[in-house]
């Protein structure tokens, strides 16, 4: 039976119309397994009613009475089996909540997996892998579409001459006969070439067909760049994606491990991976860990390609469940987006990429705690699709499977057009120290080095993967550190408001101007952040456009972008952060990147 909803359910998610779920009559009763996000998790066994048989069936929610109360609760159906001589007791099931399934019967084998794995129960993990804006059905509003009559799309010119209509009143009335499928009036109007005016005659005249639907508002689009051709393969790149096509062709799972330097074509190798997947009707999930890179790499992907979602937590509601919806109809090519884009509902999967897949953004700090990597292992098994991770430094993990014969490695060991690496100088910042010839957090060869790629007109990237402004607050008169009382970990002093936070579970309060336990007013700021090297680099190039990226400063949805955008275009010459600037970005005026006091990368926990 799994077999026959699989093929019954995964074309028709979000369809317009679908078939009944198969019953047998002959069978007495039909028992419905329902998973909940909230104590008591479940999943409980319920009886559907005759009137609701057929609509209640896996992926879909359902409202069911929970409890002795019998209160109402929305859950997951996870299951609908026909059973003969059903003698259990068994609650109904109250009203079916989704027009179609959210979930096909394959995501439905993933959350149960994820949640056997990562010890969370089901209903957690299907509330995390439909977003908050597809549940709450966000975007939604209710429209008038219009359509002809059946006479009306027949006999279009004699009505316009037995009606006496207008002429703008005809001419509409033949568009929308033409029209493929309803129109709103708004849309007639504008196909029609005239004003609302027309269009209200028409329906005044009951000659079109009026239905009130709950239909998505979608999101301004941006236009699409210049479309950009394929670029001829080099001898690296070649065996890499005859690796990844062997598989696609032969419909197995497999899974591509590429450990290719940086600047050595993995990305153009994933694109021409997923142009062959596009040639078969299927579609594409590529992740990047970072949601700074999802801008860059879906601009790339939108010049190769006409239809690309991106899903990302930056997204309103509304956003989110209009791509979701188009995912889930067929009418994306590829997806890009964050680790929990993994869950895109795509009915006809081809592919799955991973792009720097040794990053820790892959892994969900919050429950179900999964990591992005193993979960995509998991569905490209299921579906059967090639898995591509790629990476420059590979993970621990994907570095022994690929030795051991589990996960087939490529190597790409040189650069495109064998392009030198950059070099690397180390500055021993205790001889700055020793003799007194810097103070502050730019060294003195890093000043001139910045000095010399303004004069050659070029752009600078400075990371410091510390935010705010000092990372310590301690009393040199007791000893005092100020801390988090929930993490006991050190708190953080931002200028912005003068405020000193935990960055693990965000606890606030006030910047002490003395010592809360001594008095002593001279408490001591020190430790190096983003918001201090923004201080210093201004203090120091003073006519220098300056940016900082940080979680700070990227909260605002479109942040990334406008940021990235204006350092492209060199309206910025300075772009300093945290490690959101770090992440395969590419910037092909940029000619210096300083790390600034490494140690805290290296020495981190």
């Amino acid at each position: 039976m799994a077999e026959r909803q699989q093929n019954l359910f995964q074309p028709e998610l979000f369809a317009t119309t679908a078939e009944p779920w198969d019953v047998d009559e002959a069978e007495d009763a039909v028992v419905a397994s329902v998973a909940f996000a909230e104590p008591p998790f479940g999943p409980f066994d319920y009886r559907v009613p005759d009137a609701l048989r057929g609509k209640v069936e896996p992926g879909r929610r359902v409202r069911v009475p929970l409890g002795r109360g019998g209160r109402t609760v929305v859950g997951y159906c996870v299951d609908a089996q026909a059973i003969a001589h059903e003698s259990r007791t068994l609650k109904e099931v109250a009203t079916v909540v989704d027009a179609r399934p959210l979930l096909s019967p394959s995501m439905i084998r993933v959350a149960r997996w994820i949640a056997d794995y990562y010890l969370c129960e089901l209903g957690v993990v299907l509330e995390a892998v439909v977003p908050a804006g597809v549940r709450a059905q966000a975007g939604m509003r209710e429209t008038i579409l219009l359509s002809p009559l059946p006479e009306t799309a027949v006999q279009a010119e004699v009505q316009a001459a037995d009606q006496k209509l207008s002429t703008q009143q005809a001419a509409a009335l033949r568009v929308l006969a033409a029209a493929r499928e309803p129109l709103t009036p708004q849309q007639l109007a504008a196909a029609a070439q005239c004003t609302l005016g027309p269009i209200h005659a028409l329906r005044q005249k009951h000659l079109v067909r009026e239905e009130r639907r709950h239909v998505i508002t979608p999101p301004l689009q941006e236009s699409p760049p210049a479309r950009e051709a394929s670029i001829p393969l080099n001898a690296d790149q070649r065996p890499a994606l005859a690796a990844i096509l062997a598989a696609m062709h032969a419909a197995r799972h497999e899974t591509v491990l590429i450990h290719g330097v940086t600047g050595s074509g993995k990305t153009e190798v994933y694109i021409q991976a997923i142009e062959q997947v596009v040639r078969f009707g299927r579609q594409a999930i590529v992740l990047v860990p970072e949601i700074s890179l999802t801008p860059q790499t879906q601009q790339r992907f939108r010049s190769r390609f006409d239809h690309v979602a991106v899903l990302h937590s930056h997204l309103s509601d509304a956003e989110r469940h209009w791509h979701w919806q188009r995912i889930a109809r067929g009418e994306v090519q590829v997806v890009v987006g964050a680790r929990s884009a993994i869950f895109a509902p795509t009915p006809h999967l081809g592919l799955i990429v991973l792009d720097e897949e040794h990053d820790a953004s892959f892994k969900q700090n919050e429950a179900p705690r999964y990591h992005a990597r193993d979960v995509a292992v998991q569905r490209a098994t299921l579906e059967s699709v090639p898995l591509v991770l790629g990476s420059a430094t590979p993970s621990l993990e994907s570095w022994h499977l690929a030795k051991t014969g589990a996960y087939r490695m490529i190597e790409m060991p040189r650069r495109v057009s064998d392009r030198p690496l950059p070099d690397v100088e180390t500055i021993d910042l205790r001889a700055e120290y020793q003799s007194r010839s810097s103070r502050g957090a730019v060294s003195r060869p890093l000043h001139m080095a910045i000095q010399h790629a303004l004069r050659e007109d070029g752009q600078i990237i400075l990371l410091l993967n510390r935010r705010g402004f000092s990372t310590n607050i301690q009393c040199p008169a007791c000893g005092y550190v100020a801390r988090c009382p929930d993490c006991d970990l050190a708190l953080t002093h931002h200028r912005e408001g003068e405020k000193a936070i935990c960055h693990y579970c965000d606890y606030q309060t006030a910047a002490p101007l003395r010592c809360p336990e001594c008095q002593f007013e001279g408490i001591r700021y020190s430790g190096l952040g983003t918001q201090k090297l923004e201080a210093e680099i201004r203090a120091r190039f003073r006519d220098v456009p300056v940016l900082r990226m940080d979680t700070d400063t990227m909260q605002r949805p479109g942040s990334h972008e406008a940021a990235f955008a204006k350092f492209r275009s060199g309206e910025v010459k300075i772009l300093l952060g945290t490690q959101m600037i770090a992440k395969g970005l590419d910037f092909p005026n940029v000619t210096l990147v300083g790390v600034v006091n490494a140690d805290t990368a290296l020495h981190f926990p």
